[in-house]
């Protein structure tokens, strides 16, 4: 496929028509963008909007595409953020405050925070992506969210191009849930986040695969190795085999549907979770023998049952036709719907 380059203006980007999609998301599946740019600056975002707007097309931000599932070619114009940075706002003996480009890579921040003995996102280290889709999908790995530490952040409305700071509970934050997956959804960009962090250590081990990997007197560099150590054994790289991490949200249930379901599977993994319970999304796939199964080119990883895999680059519709078997066959023996976490666009 041919690229046509529009010769960009002043502040502008350089936009490319037709862009081919694979590299842009880590499942890798084959589909193309009418309109494709970087953006380096937050004039660049505001005007590669404007851009869409004039086109009357949508937009898109994407950041590594980690969290992405193509079911169609888009139609509208993809943004890729670059948005860079990490400045301290404020310090004290008690607390840093620090504003982190949207275009950050996650994992590097939280190593670079760690580094500088700032302490409070060890737990979500390795998690793929970049920091402006942290608050989008509420990130969360061994007992921490994003919601725990971020004070606010600056977001650009679509349609107006006006610059707000939203605080925390504007976001609306719940499990793997924000505002921007329901009311804000496709309505705006993150353009930078402020994360409240600590110089105390103050570890979390409340999650029992990160526990019984330390001591109680942890250090929050030891979480940190110890988490990647984890994370590293369960999930496969998507530069060696693609694939978008966890795809299915693990299930919250109450009490009493718990205490029914361990009646009928003894054991079934679940953890407690602010006053429900949440199941084991792997455990009810790999108890219906989903590991290591493909169809169509499309498969459940054979270490780890919630990671669907795309070697073959299978499109969009084969990988969403595939989880669907998998949301029935689970849904029909246990009376338990997955949702799915990645965000599908198409």
């Amino acid at each position: 496929m041919t690229n046509k380059i529009i010769e960009p203006i002043a502040t502008e980007p350089v936009f490319v028509e037709n862009y081919d999609l694979q590299s842009a998301n880590t499942l890798a599946i084959p589909a193309t963008a009418a309109y494709f740019c970087e953006v380096e600056s937050r004039q660049q975002l505001v005007n590669a909007l404007a851009f869409a707007e004039q086109k009357k097309i949508e937009s898109l931000i994407v950041g590594e595409g980690s969290n992405l599932v193509f079911a169609n070619d888009y139609q509208g114009l993809v943004i890729q953020n670059k948005l860079l940075g990490i400045h301290v706002l404020e310090q004290s003996v008690d607390e840093i405050l620090i504003r982190v480009g949207a275009g950050e890579n996650w994992h590097a921040l939280v190593e670079y925070c760690v580094d500088h003995g700032w302490y409070g996102i060890e737990n979500l280290a390795l998690i793929p992506g970049l920091a402006g889709a942290a608050p989008i999908q509420n990130i969360g790995a061994y007992g921490a969210e994003l919601k725990d530490v971020l004070v606010q952040l600056t977001y650009i409305d679509k349609a107006s191009l006006e610059t707000t700071q939203m605080s925390n509970a504007n976001c609306e934050f719940a499990y793997r849930q924000s505002v921007f997956k329901q009311r804000l959804k496709n309505k705006g960009v993150i353009a930078d986040l402020t994360l409240r962090l600590f110089p105390n250590a103050k570890p979390s081990l409340s999650y029992p695969a990160l526990r019984d990997q330390l001591p109680n007197d942890a250090s929050p560099k030891q979480v940190f190795d110890a988490v990647c150590k984890l994370r590293q054994a369960k999930l496969p790289a998507p530069s060696q085999i693609p694939n978008a991490g966890s795809f299915f949200k693990n299930p919250i249930v109450s009490s009493t549907q718990l205490g029914k379901l361990k009646e009928q599977f003894p054991g079934l993994v679940s953890f407690a979770f602010e006053g429900d319970h949440k199941i084991a999304a792997a455990w009810l796939i790999d108890h219906r023998g989903w590991k290591s199964k493909s169809i169509k080119g499309v498969g459940v990883h054979q270490d780890q049952a919630l990671v669907l895999v795309n070697p073959r680059r299978a499109k969009g519709s084969d990988v969403l036709g595939f989880a669907r078997q998998i949301q029935d066959d689970v849904q029909n023996s246990f009376g338990i719907w997955l949702e799915i976490e990645p965000i599908v666009i198409g």
